[in-house]
């Protein structure tokens, strides 16, 4: 019996405008514009949305002061009582925004559409980097895995990360943190550690007390001043970034296609979770 063709995950996105300045439009400010149309009062309109009467203000303010021309215009007294409107740019704003939007959507599901005929595995995984992508951080080096294990201690949890069949890490956090994170066997996390953290070395025979040891070949040098950045290729397209003094590149005799290891402590590394 033919089964049935699956259906399309469907994919939707936020469009965002900002300026130089900052943020200008999102959907939260949108419809708050559409509410002010509708109603005529920012105070329904903030609990249309719903946003505090002071919020509400606040990001007509700002819209107001980042356009060109005011979008929303506030009217006191009078025999109607006073009251809030759109202005016709205002207007035009938010067909321009609605129309921007039906195009974005429109892009997403062809998007969809596409991924229709992929294994379902592919789209979750598009899904995930997504949400990776998103996480920034100032550390050089971020790995993603699954928790592989955990060893409870009184005080501190040490987390094994299994980031792929050829690597794994560990980490040491707190307990508190442990359970605020929500670790788990299975639990994907990511692994951020600084350049800094990272200790190079050149000979395999030495024993050093680090948990996590990487090795792989110098795949460039960026010389500073004082410092130097190594970036090493520990194959299977990952990369491990250690800064370390000019003087330890050149006793160690660092240079492109040279073997070493960057070795970190497990106290070293931060875990962070994506909900």
């Amino acid at each position: 019996m033919k089964k049935p063709p699956r259906a399309a995950p469907h994919l939707t996105g936020h469009l965002k405008v900002s300026t130089d300045l900052g943020a200008f439009l999102g959907d939260k400010r949108v419809r708050l514009l559409e509410a002010i149309e509708a109603h005529g009062s920012i105070s329904q309109a903030a609990k249309h949305v719903p946003l505090s009467y002071k919020a509400a203000w606040d990001a007509v303010d700002a819209m107001n002061n980042l356009a060109d021309r005011p979008l929303v215009e506030r009217s006191t007294g009078g025999h109607a009582g006073g009251g809030t409107r759109l202005t016709e740019h205002g207007r035009r704003v938010i067909a321009l925004y609605r129309a921007v939007e039906a195009e974005h959507q429109t892009a997403l599901d062809r998007l969809a559409q596409t991924f229709a005929s992929e294994p379902v595995g592919d789209v979750q995984s598009f899904q995930r980097l997504l949400r990776r992508m998103a996480v920034r951080s100032s550390a050089r080096n971020q790995f993603v895995g699954t928790v592989s294990g955990l060893r409870e201690g009184p005080i501190d949890v040490e987390v094994r990360l299994q980031i792929d069949e050829h690597l794994d890490l560990a980490a040491v956090v707190t307990r508190e943190s442990a359970e605020r994170l929500g670790l788990a066997i299975g639990t994907e996390a990511i692994a951020l550690v600084k350049a800094s953290s990272l200790l190079l070395l050149v000979g395999e025979s030495l024993r050093i007390s680090a948990r996590n040891q990487l090795w792989g070949q110098v795949q460039r040098i960026v010389d500073g001043p004082v410092n130097a950045e190594v970036t090493l290729d520990l194959g299977h397209g990952r990369t491990a970034v250690a800064v370390v003094t000019r003087d330890s590149v050149t006793s160690l005799g660092l240079a492109v296609g040279v073997r070493a290891c960057a070795a970190f402590k497990a106290s070293s590394v931060i875990l962070a979770v994506i909900d």
